[in-house]
């Protein structure tokens, strides 16, 4: 059972920064791709921030500068740095994982996490 654990949200002010980590735990052959979404109410969910199949990274235009993500891949862990967070980053922020399970030679895409509450308000 594969499961992404989401860990560091919560309420800050404007200016402000919080750090977000997943944990993805369970019988795993290989994380390809991992990073994270958001979804304000009444928007699409979209892309924040991830490691791509290829390592590289991609954000979202509007964090770009203010949000880092990391990653630990012995531990099959991305954290995600956000600084100077501003109220149009309030949102549930989700995991995404792109995997391959032990034992599967099938790829995987839709692993996510529980999500967690981000809100950005003075």
């Amino acid at each position: 059972q594969v499961q992404l654990v989401e860990s560091g949200g919560g309420l800050v002010q404007p200016g402000g920064s919080l750090r977000l980590s997943c944990a993805a735990s369970g019988s795993i052959s290989t994380v390809i791709a991992m990073g994270w979404y958001r979804q304000a109410p009444g928007k699409q969910r979209e892309l924040v921030a991830a490691f791509t199949s290829g390592g590289n990274t991609n954000y979202a235009d509007s964090v770009k500068g203010r949000f880092t993500i990391s990653r630990d891949n012995a531990k099959n862990t991305v954290h995600m740095q956000m600084n100077n967070l501003k109220p149009e980053d309030t949102a549930v922020y989700y995991c995404n994982a792109d995997l391959v399970r032990a034992g599967s030679l099938i790829r995987e895409y839709d692993y996510w996490g529980q999500g967690t509450q981000v809100t950005v308000s003075s």
